[in-house]
């Protein structure tokens, strides 16, 4: 019986860069931290992991790297024309990308299954599902 690998496609803003992931996501996670606070312009971060081998991308980007809180490297890759982040990788996880969900153009991934940074979580901010929490 062959089983059909889901295809979900992702893109910036302006549509000048297109990302195709294959398969299923490692995890999706939400992340509290100030840096994903600032990268989206809102109160959590929401991201899913693939194994960089399940993810391809056309268009360019222009990267920005800082230091993470456990020193390792985080790189971000941004569309240049309209400033979208649409990958993340981290040094210490090389063999993986980490894709916002909210550039998905099918929204259909799985609920994330954690939340991280929670010390940095906006007080009134509550969710109606079970996600495990860890700082």
């Amino acid at each position: 019986m062959k089983h059909d690998v889901k295809i979900r496609t992702a893109e910036c803003s302006c549509g000048q860069v297109s990302l195709i992931c294959k398969g299923e996501p490692i995890r999706t996670a939400i992340c509290h931290c100030f840096a994903c606070q600032k990268r989206t312009g809102s109160v959590f971060g929401v991201q899913a992991r693939f194994n960089k081998s399940q993810v391809s991308y056309s268009g360019d980007v222009v990267e920005f790297s800082r230091i993470g809180d456990s020193g390792n490297q985080v790189h971000y890759s941004f569309c240049p024309a309209c400033g979208t982040t649409v990958m993340l990788t981290l040094s210490a996880l090389s063999d993986f990308i980490v894709i916002p969900v909210g550039i998905f153009t099918n929204q259909e991934l799985p609920q994330p299954s954690f939340s991280v940074y929670e010390q940095n979580k906006q007080s009134w901010l509550k969710f109606d599902c079970q996600i495990e929490a860890i700082s």
